[in-house]
């Protein structure tokens, strides 16, 4: 399972990245018997983010989705290292909780962490179907315009 998943990832043309630090007071994620618990991820490329602001005022529904797979790609190097490397070791995707931040008046939330899920169920098919919350906030750290937080039942 776990060269299925890799070789999925290839093809998609995905490398996954170190996992990022911590830019606070936690960790990057949370095993606790066949759980981890993977804190938010914030939509990091190679340490630098990409595109920052609000939905519904600088950033678009597509690229807030766009965003919000790239916080998805970074939830799954919490999650390799979680297993010691081998994700094969995942036996579902249980939930994800995204994060928007947006102005009063967008409603699109859950089409932006539509990126994240969508990304999620590509890679471990039906181990990705998941529970999930798209949240509206004010503001995200580093003025981030998604993060993306995650629970995975392991082998």
């Amino acid at each position: 399972m776990a060269q299925e998943i890799e070789a999925r990832l290839v093809s998609m043309g995905i490398e996954l990245p170190e996992p990022a630090a911590p830019v606070a007071s936690y960790v990057g994620f949370v095993r606790h018997g066949d759980l981890v618990f993977v804190s938010g991820q914030l939509p990091f490329v190679a340490g630098k983010l990409v595109k920052t602001g609000l939905l519904g005022q600088e950033v678009t529904v597509e690229e807030g989705a766009t965003q919000a797979k790239i916080c998805a790609i970074n939830l799954l190097a919490q999650v390799k290292q979680a297993c010691d490397g081998d994700l094969g070791r995942v036996e579902r995707c249980v939930r994800l909780g995204g994060f928007v931040a947006s102005t009063p008046s967008f409603a699109d939330h859950p089409k932006v962490i539509n990126g994240a899920s969508d990304f999620i169920a590509e890679v471990f098919g039906e181990k990705g179907a998941h529970a999930r919350a798209a949240v509206g906030v004010a503001a995200l750290p580093l003025n981030a315009c998604v993060e993306v937080e995650g629970l995975f039942a392991i082998r």
